[in-house]
């Protein structure tokens, strides 16, 4: 068996990046992925009449080559494609109590849109598909 897992959402923060003192560059960011609520199998609707949503935060780390890439062009609110496995962490905190946590292991990043701009008067832009490079 295989540990994949596919995840498409919103970067939630500015990528942050680290170098190992073996000279390995990892950068971490969070990334939200939603999807509609549901209640005995049925789409919750809101006032506004559009299906509510469910988020859930996800932490990536990449290394590397990717890290750099990353680093380079994601910013909040960019909507990425992350291709990687899950990975499960276990440590004991400064108070002696065990922690557990999980985090994706990226092996690849798609640029999906570019988060959406605001102009000098606070007006936002729409979302492009088009990545300019």
């Amino acid at each position: 068996m295989t540990n994949i897992v596919l995840l498409a959402g919103n970067i939630g923060n500015d990528p942050e990046t680290a170098t190992t003192r073996g000279g390995t560059r990892i950068t971490d960011f969070r990334l939200a992925t939603s999807r509609p609520r549901r209640v005995d199998g049925k789409v919750v609707k809101g006032e506004n009449g559009y299906a509510e949503q469910d988020t859930e935060w996800h932490r990536v780390k990449c290394f590397n080559g990717l890290a750099e890439t990353v680093q380079k062009h994601c910013v909040k609110g960019m909507k990425v494609a992350v291709r990687g496995r899950i990975h499960y962490t276990q440590w004991t905190d400064s108070e002696g109590v065990e922690r557990y946590g999980s985090e994706i292991i990226a092996d690849g990043v798609e640029f999906l849109a570019w988060p959406k701009q605001r102009d000098s008067a606070g007006n936002q832009s729409e979302d492009t598909d088009e990545i300019p490079f």
